[in-house]
Formats: C-alpha cells, sequence, structure tokens
C-alpha cells in the first residue's frame, strides 16, 4: 500500500470508531474501506481484520462510558461472556448462511428501526416511569446478547443499533445508557469472533493493530460527544446511520 491508501484506511478507522461508539454501525465505514483499497482481500480476512480494529475502539468506549454512566455489571458482564460465544458461533457458521437472503431480511430489519424510532419521537429520549425489574433486565440483555451476538459474528452492521433499540424499547431506557450498554455486549461479540478469525489465520494483524490506534482514538470521541450531546443527539445519528446501511446494503446486494 502506498501513502495514500493508508491515509484512506486510518481515516475510514478514525469515523468507523466515531460512529460506532454513538449508534453501532462502524462497519458500514471500514469494510467498504478495506475492500476499496485491498480488492484482493478475501471476505473473512476482511471481517477479521476488521474485528481487530473494532474490539480496540469498543472497549475504549466501554472505558468512557464506564467512567460516567453507571451499570449493572453484574447483568452485562455474563452477557458480555454469551454474546462472545455466540458470534463465535456466527462466525463459524459464515459459510452456512446464503447472503443473497440474509441480507435483504436485515434491510427490510433495518428500515422497520428507522420507522419505529421516527414514529416515537420519545423513545430513547425520555427515562421509562417505571423501571424494568431484574429479571426482566437480566433476560432481555441476555436473549438480545445470544441473538444480536450470533448475527455480529456472521454479518455484523448494525450489530450496535440494534442493541439500543432492543435495550430502549423493552427496557426503557434512554439512548446514552442504552450505548453504554450495547458497547459491553458488542464488545464481548466482537472479541469472540476475533478469537475464532484469529484461531483460523484471517488475521491481518499489522493493519488491524495500525487501524485500531485511529479506530479508538474516534470512539473516545464518539461516546464523550454521546454522553455531553445527550439522547437527542443519539437518536438523529441512529437514524442518519441506519439509512445510510440500508443503502449500503443495498447496493452490495442489488447493485
Amino acid at each position: 500500500m502506498d501513502v495514500g491508501d493508508w491515509m484512506l484506511l486510518l481515516t475510514a478507522a478514525t469515523a468507523a470508531g466515531w460512529v460506532d461508539a454513538v449508534v453501532g454501525g462502524g462497519g458500514l465505514i471500514l469494510l467498504p474501506a478495506l475492500f476499496l483499497v485491498l480488492p484482493q482481500l478475501t471476505p473473512q480476512a476482511a471481517l477479521a481484520t476488521n474485528k481487530l480494529t473494532a474490539s480496540t475502539g469498543t472497549a475504549a468506549a466501554v472505558w468512557t462510558f464506564a467512567r460516567r454512566i453507571p451499570m449493572n455489571w453484574r447483568v452485562l458482564i455474563p452477557a458480555g461472556v454469551l454474546s462472545a460465544v455466540t458470534a463465535a458461533a456466527g462466525a463459524a457458521t459464515v459459510s452456512l448462511i446464503d447472503k443473497d437472503v440474509f441480507i435483504p431480511v436485515i434491510m427490510v430489519v433495518l428500515v422497520a428501526v428507522a420507522v419505529f424510532v421516527t414514529a416515537r419521537p420519545q423513545l430513547g429520549t425520555v427515562l421509562a416511569h417505571t423501571q424494568p425489574s431484574a429479571r426482566k433486565t437480566a433476560a432481555v440483555v441476555g436473549l438480545a446478547a445470544a441473538l444480536i451476538g450470533y448475527y455480529d459474528g456472521i454479518l455484523g452492521p448494525g450489530t450496535g443499533t440494534f442493541l439500543i433499540i432492543s435495550f430502549a424499547t423493552f427496557l426503557g431506557t434512554e439512548f446514552v445508557r442504552s450505548a453504554a450498554m450495547a458497547k459491553v455486549i458488542n464488545l464481548g461479540s466482537n472479541i469472540g469472533a476475533l478469537t475464532f478469525f484469529a484461531v483460523t489465520g484471517h488475521v491481518w494483524w499489522t493493519l488491524g493493530l495500525a487501524m485500531a490506534v485511529c479506530n479508538v482514538a474516534g470512539a473516545v470521541i464518539g461516546s464523550r460527544m454521546a454522553i455531553d450531546k445527550g439522547a437527542g443527539f443519539v437518536r438523529v445519528t441512529l437514524l442518519i446511520v441506519v439509512v445510510a446501511m440500508v443503502i449500503r446494503l443495498g447496493w452490495q446486494q442489488f447493485g
């Protein structure tokens, strides 16, 4: 790669870290950049290297959120471990999934998410009047970790978005707190998928670690902005990213 290639990928990694910290969907930026600069890269190598970069950025986002947002670690840590296991299972079954069928389904779900968030302007911006029970919290977080973690291992785009919407809808948490919780689960799924890809020899360590430095910087900036600007900022960003993901996946599927 020449200097221009490096600059493009490092810039994309920074932007991906910012987006991923706020609403998820960093892969929407970084994966296309990898294929643009390195068209000879196999899908497995691209996904694996992206997971290495994303894992470091997500860890930085978790650290930043955790310093300012109180979280239920007794629920989130086991859920993060569960998401790591299901993401590794997802990564192991990538070759068994027909993406010609799978991607349109995800597009429909993303459109439904955009319509749902638009139709309910108070979703994630106003804290629920009644707090969910400990049992309901554990059930929602655990189920989201298992299902969305598996999806993250198979494909990935929108993982953080799906987690945020799940927590805001079923637990009544604000978008900022939902984003903080989502990052813990997403860290687990990233590590699980990365572990599988590393064992199978698909990770490009030099490139992934170089992009990781920029991804961390973007993640720290993004998580701080989410905390400072509040739920309204996260809501608008979420809608923009969801629309962008639908367009990107549509282009990938039908373009």
